[in-house]
This record gives C-alpha cells, structure tokens and sequence, in this order.
C-alpha cells in the first residue's frame, strides 16, 4: 500500500528554523515527484515545493514566498523527502503534507495535477 508519513513539525518563534520529514514505506521515493504542501488557518491548500524524481534529476520547485528560506531534499538510504525551513514567518504557519501521485515523475503534475497518496499532515505554528 503507497502511504506518505510526514513528521517534524512544531511550534517555532518567527525566524526559527524546522526540518519536516516524509517517509514513504511501500515504495520508492526515488521513482516519483514529491511535493509538500501547505494548509493555513482558513486558507485553500497550496503548493510550498517539490522535488522531481530521478528521471528528471530530482529538479527542485519552489513558490517565491519561499525561495531562499526552504529547501527540499530527498535521501534514497532513509527513503524519506525531506524539507528544510529556515527563516521562519509567521504566515509560513499551517498544516504541512506530502503528496505525490504514482502516475507523476516531474513536479509539473505534482503541482498542477490532483494527487492520489497524501499523508496526515504535521502542523507548523511559527509564533512572534
């Protein structure tokens, strides 16, 4: 069964920093485009980043808010997609998910298409 688990969130004071974590068990990360996403209080679900798969040399996306202040990576030996975030705000607070989708490789699909495997979610709560 393709499940996402995401962990490492947690309450952060602005200008902090958070390392969230999405471990894959029952396949491979490597073969598909991860994406994490994001769920502020209130707000639609939106995109944050994502990683392509090896076919596609893991390229890395990032939307502007972000650019800069969050890197995605990912490590085959954990088979985890991980992402690193630095230089916290307080509008960066919500609910934090990896996605992917078994029939996408590149992160065009990911952010654009609608996704089959979600995990549950980690919270991020950045505070002033």
């Amino acid at each position: 069964q393709v499940q996402l688990v995401e962990s490492g969130g947690g309450l952060v004071q602005a200008g902090g920093s958070l390392r969230l974590s999405c471990a894959a068990p029952g396949f491979t990360v490597d073969d598909y485009a991860i994406g994490w996403f994001r769920q502020a209080p209130g707000k639609e679900r939106d995109w944050v980043s994502c990683i392509g798969s090896k076919s596609v040399h893991h390229s890395p996306y990032y939307r502007d808010s972000v650019k800069g202040r969050f890197t995605i990576s990912r490590d085959n030996a954990e088979n985890k997609v991980f992402l690193e975030m630095d230089n916290l705000k307080l509008e960066d607070t919500g609910v934090y998910y990896c996605a992917t989708d078994v029939y996408y490789t590149d992160c065009a699909g990911v952010i654009t298409g609608i996704l089959d495997v979600w995990g549950q979610g980690t919270l991020v709560t950045v505070s002033s």
